[in-house]
């Protein structure tokens, strides 16, 4: 059933009190997820000069459209006060600049510097390689379906904020490309090596 109000067409309601169970919730479902999934991201970066949190804090600054504090803490979930201490430890590791703008000294703009760019680029690739691993018993379409229905879900909960959108979902890929060459080069110091 299709309800229609004013301008926006509304489906009929797909929860009730006889089928709303934790197997369907997607709220349960997400949080779980998000749960599993979380020391396993972390997990990954314990050898490395980031954490996971930090690494996450590069990929939102990777595209240059996020460039204050506020817009950062809206597009990655941090509180202003942990956002702050990150942002610190940033700047303190020469991986982001924090400058004062040219055209309205209140507020304050950040940036990557080159190493936090090759910091976000070099740790692409292991991120990746946990994805798909993940996700290897998906088919292609499957899983641009669960990004097409999760994004749309991150858009409808961030317009229900009664507050103007701050959210920037950035589509610049965040890995450098590896050409042939690249590769050819790889391969023939890791055999000179051995």
């Amino acid at each position: 059933m299709v309800v229609c109000t004013g301008n926006a067409t509304l489906l009929k309601p797909y929860y009730k009190t006889s089928n709303y169970a934790m197997k369907n919730s997607v709220g349960y479902l997400m949080r779980i997820c998000g749960n599993k999934v979380l020391p396993q991201m972390e997990a990954l970066f314990v050898d490395q000069e980031l954490t996971f949190s930090q690494w996450t804090t590069l990929v939102a600054l990777h595209d240059g459209r996020i460039k204050t504090a506020g817009d950062l803490a809206q597009n990655i979930c941090h509180d202003a006060g942990s956002l702050t201490r990150l942002v610190d430890q940033m700047v303190e590791r020469g991986f982001v600049t924090r400058d004062r703008s040219d055209t309205d000294r209140r507020v304050v703009t950040l940036a990557l510097t080159p190493r936090g760019r090759d910091m976000v680029e070099g740790l692409a690739p292991k991120v990746m390689y946990f994805w798909n691993g993940l996700l290897a018993h998906f088919s292609h379409e499957e899983v641009d379906t669960l990004i097409n229905l999760l994004t749309r879900l991150v858009l409808v909960a961030d317009s229900k904020q009664g507050k103007k959108s701050r959210l920037l979902i950035s589509d610049v890929p965040i890995a450098k490309p590896v050409t042939a060459k690249s590769v050819t080069a790889k391969s023939v110091r890791a055999r000179k090596a051995s």
